[in-house]
């Protein structure tokens, strides 16, 4: 016989695993983490995506706790635009959900869409979802958590600021990451040690970044021009070229165009 709920044991409550949605356009990549999640205990993994659009989409379908994140995502949005994406999850599922009415019926949760299709009502039911089972949708946006080999200040930076929990490279060993993705579930934030160094570093002597018209002189640096052909293809004079070249060049922390352009490639400065 079932006790009464009041009666129950809280020892005795199952602990809902923290469910996970990977995001990385390798296959191999993906299945790899699939099978070592797999092993450990309390982490489930409910879906995969193999682009950041795919992520984006079964991020508001899943509500997943943590999404797992890479940064290079072949074509498309990359995973710092998913990771801002999914971040804004609250936002656009508040309008989706305004006039919802949520019951709960024999442990399940029937949602009913206040919004009539042809004059009928729209009923769906989230079979197996209870109170927990609502899990990052009561809760808020999924927490993005990146795993990626690519630990430049940009990256980590672009990533931060898109709304990243945590940033994990790829050589940490698994108890690392199953640690990280228990934290970034529970909303707290796990860096790798180099990462953190780098952060660290950049607090202490902050470089300042690039302007947009910087960028726009970089960028046909690339192209190999010269100091001419780049003044000619931006309207501007020679001497205006030369100036913000020194500028560029002092920020990077190089003296030729060569390596402004390679630092530049290093720090994904430039498409």
């Amino acid at each position: 016989m079932t006790p009464p709920a009041g009666d129950r044991d809280p020892a005795h409550t199952p602990v809902r695993p923290v469910r996970v949605l990977l995001c990385d356009d390798h296959a191999v990549v993906r299945a790899g983490l699939l099978a070592l999640l797999s092993s450990a205990p309390g982490i489930e993994v409910i879906g995969e995506a193999g682009d950041g659009e795919e992520a984006v989409a079964l991020a508001a379908a899943l509500r997943p706790d943590v999404v797992l994140m890479d940064l290079q995502l072949g074509s498309g949005i990359d995973g710092i635009e998913a990771t801002r994406r999914i971040a804004g999850l609250p936002e656009r599922e508040a309008e989706r959900e305004a006039g919802r009415e949520v019951e709960c019926d024999d442990g399940r949760d029937v949602e009913r869409e206040a919004g009539r299709a042809g004059g009928r009502d729209v009923e769906r039911e989230a079979a197996g979802r209870g109170a927990a089972g609502r899990g990052a949708a009561g809760r808020g946006a999924p927490h993005v958590l990146v795993l990626t080999t690519y630990d430049t200040d940009a990256d980590i930076n672009r990533a931060i600021e898109a709304g990243a929990t945590g940033y994990l490279l790829k050589a940490e060993r698994p108890e690392e990451l199953f640690s990280a993705i228990r934290a970034a579930a529970a909303g707290r934030s796990t860096l790798s040690a180099p990462v953190a160094h780098r952060v660290l570093a950049q607090m202490r002597s902050p470089r300042p970044g690039l302007t947009d018209r910087e960028l726009d002189i970089l960028g046909q640096l690339a192209r190999g021009l010269s100091n001419r052909e780049i003044a000619r293809a931006l309207f501007i004079s020679e001497a205006t070229v030369k100036t913000h070249l020194g500028r560029i060049y002092d920020k990077l922390g190089v003296d030729t165009r060569a390596g402004a352009v390679s630092v530049a490639k290093e720090q994904r400065l430039l498409p």
